[in-house]
């Protein structure tokens, strides 16, 4: 069956780290653009941070700079998100997705269109 897991998400203290995985079942992953996604409570959701296929290319939302590294790892067909200095406002549901029907997105992750979606991972930043 083709699908997305995502793992790795829970409760964390502010200024704690999160490692949070995308694995793919069912298809070669590193064939594919990633991008990790969030949706806050009453928010929209928004591109945190994607990675293209074959030249590992990277984008980080305003907000994640500095503070999130995107990575993947093709053997395993997995792409992970670190994230430090976790806030409050960090608080949100994050998943993963891919641009099913475009195969080889080598650039320009940022742009491309995602229309295949795990089902996500709570991460709950709080004291």
């Amino acid at each position: 069956q083709v699908q997305l897991v995502e793992s790795g998400g829970g409760l964390v203290q502010p200024g704690g780290s999160l490692r949070l995985s995308c694995a793919a079942s069912g298809f070669a992953l590193g064939s594919y653009a990633v991008g990790w996604f969030r949706q806050a409570p009453g928010k929209e959701r928004e591109l945190v941070s994607c990675i293209t296929s074959r030249t590992d290319s990277t984008y980080y939302a305003d907000s994640a700079k500095g503070r999130v590294t995107i990575s993947r790892d093709n053997d395993k067909s997995a792409v992970y998100l670190e994230v430090s200095s976790l806030k409050p406002e960090d608080t949100a549901v994050y998943s993963c997705a891919v641009p099913i029907t475009r195969l080889n997105t080598d650039y320009g992750c940022e742009k491309t269109g995602y229309d295949f979606w795990g089902q996500g991972t709570q991460v709950t930043v709080s004291s």
